[in-house]
């Protein structure tokens, strides 16, 4: 059977892998069953070939990993839905974490995350977003890669010193609008964001993947830590969400999806957003799903959610809600008017009434026809419910297909180093080159590669050491004029839309 059961009520219920690119919402108030539900959605997407990638902000998700026990409990509910055929057992698993401590490390450049969703993640007003994003084209011209933050704070020092002519060709660079964003990276550092910044780069390839047996490879990110910094945390999730819509071709609908996206809790995402953002994570919601992505946000309330992306969830999965407030009461209200209805069930007073591991579910059915909303018992994964000790954790680490190819931190040649070389040779000459803002890299006359041909030509004896010099920077500088057309993620250009 190629559906995936997530519980029974007066009938099973059932997600159907060919609308599971339709979208979800897993929402209900803490402790009703919201992690289950995520469990059971990942196990099942993995078994039949389809990968994951979840964020796991308690810990408890990382028994995915595990194979689950046999309990009392365990029997009394499967002999309640009426299942015989369980069977426990463990999912392929690779962990992951920004930080490096509970996964393999997740990185990205500072050019491929662009100047918007930095400004974001650093927080900037307007003005100190618009001196970022001239910072950016500058590097473009110079043909400097950002790829760490040490590379964007030379390039930071390098527009102070040539604000005068950066000002003339881009526009008003102050020197109090480059401080407020040293000082915001430097908050950014201490809260060990740095990290996320560098190479080997994420290649979400890596993401996509299924073991030898087939089954999907369940992606779990290590986000307890992570989540303690509500920027960072959606940031990323961002920028994942934005590098594969601009990177995954149009298939239109397949038999099921190549990916599925958990975003937990998915109010972060939208608290204090501008209402660009807004509007460009609606339209890649919406856009997404030709790619064969399905997105599916897990939040305590339906209305954590704008009305437009609420509208693309064609699966959902509410547990219980409880209306002790009149913010609650409209949300039980706002969640019950979202459903298929049944005319067998009181949808909003059902909501409240609802026990642990109990939900409304509603699925799009064949010809992507919404289920009348059911009450079911949901369904127990065949995994462990729970959290997993550090030593289960390590051996899951150990035998990862990919840990070699990100556990060890390379930092090549890039702008701070090309910019120290610079200095040097202008401390050397006893004089300070112009900054060649506003020009290619090719014209500048003390910049990229071709300051290095001219280099080679004083002295034979450092015409080896330029040569190379010279060949490295005009592989960048080939590559640069169509990669920056992919390194900014879509998010990651809105002021530009």
């Amino acid at each position: 059977m190629n559906e995936i059961l997530i519980g029974k009520g007066d009938r099973a219920v059932y997600l159907l892998p060919k609308y599971a690119n339709r979208h979800g919402m897993v929402a209900g108030a803490t402790g009703t069953g919201k992690s289950v539900s995520l469990m059971l959605l990942a196990e099942g997407f993995s078994r039949r070939g389809v990968p994951v990638f979840l964020a796991d902000v308690k810990g408890d998700l990382a028994g995915l990993a595990q194979a689950g026990a046999m309990s009392d409990k365990l029997q009394a509910r499967l002999d309640k839905l009426g299942l015989t055929d369980w069977t426990p057992a463990a999912n392929p698993v690779v962990f992951w974490d920004i930080y490096g401590n509970a996964g393999h490390p997740v990185r990205t450049t500072v050019s491929e995350m662009g100047p918007n969703l930095l400004a974001r993640l650093l927080e900037l007003n307007d003005t100190q977003a618009g001196v970022l994003e001239i910072v950016f084209k500058a590097a473009d011209d110079e043909g400097l890669l950002l790829l760490d933050l040490k590379d964007l704070r030379a390039m930071l020092a390098w527009a102070v010193e040539h604000a005068k002519d950066i000002s003339q060709h881009y526009g008003l660079v102050a020197p109090a609008s480059i401080a407020a964003i040293q000082r915001a990276l430097l908050s950014l550092e201490q809260a060990g964001g740095d990290r996320f910044f560098g190479e080997p780069a994420l290649d979400l390839a890596d993401f996509m993947r299924q073991d030898l047996s087939g089954r999907g490879v369940v992606n779990i990110l290590a986000a307890d830590q992570l989540i303690l910094k509500p920027k960072l945390y959606t940031t990323f999730l961002l920028w994942m969400l934005s590098e594969l819509f601009e990177k995954l071709p149009e298939v239109g609908d397949l038999e099921q999806p190549k990916l599925v996206f958990f975003f937990d809790e998915a109010h972060l995402l939208f608290d204090d957003a501008p209402p660009a953002l807004r509007q460009r994570v609606e339209q890649v919601v919406r856009l997404i799903r030709s790619k064969g992505v399905g997105v599916y946000f897990c939040s305590q309330n339906p209305d954590d959610l704008p009305d437009v992306i609420l509208g693309q969830m064609g699966n959902r999965i509410q547990h219980a809600l409880r209306a002790f407030t009149p913010r609650d009461q409209k949300a039980v209200k706002a969640a019950a008017e979202t459903f298929a209805p049944n005319p067998k069930l009181n949808v909003a007073e059902a909501i409240t009434q609802l026990g642990v591991g109990e939900a409304l579910v509603s699925t799009l059915q064949d010809g992507g026809v919404p289920l009348p909303v059911e009450r079911a018992l949901i369904a127990s994964p065949g995994c462990r419910i729970g959290t997993i000790t550090d030593a289960e954790r390590a051996a899951v680490r150990a035998r990862s297909p990919i840990g070699g190819k990100y556990d060890t931190a390379i930092d090549r040649e890039s702008a701070y180093e090309l910019l120290a070389q610079r200095a040097a040779t202008s401390a050397a000459a006893g004089s300070t080159p112009a900054a060649g803002a506003g020009k290619p890299a090719a014209a500048a006359p003390d910049s990229g590669w071709m300051s290095a041909a001219k280099d080679m030509l004083l002295g034979s004896g450092r015409r080896q050491g330029m040569l190379e010099a010279m060949a490295k920077s005009m592989a960048r500088n080939a590559g640069s004029q169509l990669s920056r057309q992919i390194l900014r993620g879509v998010l990651g250009s809105i002021s530009k839309r």
